[in-house]
């Protein structure tokens, strides 16, 4: 009985000290020695080229700030990092030029981004026709 109350009473100061560890580690996130709510972002600045990691710079009253961000280099540099888009799905290609077109409403603005409500985008038409079902090899009947 008394072997069974000690790993009892040892279970829960572990659980205590994951706990407060994890409250603290919060704080520390949380002080960052500003008490400026109303930051002002920039927007990410690439490294080198035109993607990759980067930095951001931020304002606020007196401070300013640098934080670590990232443009993916597959993003299509129009929109920019910081504009999230919905996009609906392709339509039909335009036989006068060859493209297809689609858009995309504003879903996220991140770091009080300007971003254009609804954008357009275009791609070339495919040439090559794509078939509904392929069959599976060395499966079925014999």
């Amino acid at each position: 009985m008394q072997v069974r109350g000690l790993l009892l009473l040892l279970a829960l100061i572990l659980v205590a000290a994951a706990t407060e560890a994890g409250k603290n580690k919060k704080e520390k996130a949380k002080k960052d020695g500003s008490k400026c709510e109303d930051w002002r972002w920039g927007p990410c600045v690439p490294n080198s080229k035109d993607c990759g990691l980067g930095y951001r710079e931020g304002t606020c009253k007196d401070e300013s700030k640098k934080l670590k961000c990232k443009i993916p280099c597959n993003w299509k540099k129009k929109f920019g990092a910081d504009c999230k888009y919905k996009f609906e799905s392709w339509g039909g290609c335009s036989a006068q030029t060859g493209l297809k077109t689609r858009s995309g409403i504003l879903k996220k603005a991140l770091y009080n981004a300007q971003c254009e409500e609804i954008v357009y985008v275009t791609k070339p038409c495919s040439s090559k026709i794509k078939s509904k079902s392929k069959a599976k090899k060395g499966k079925g009947k014999d």
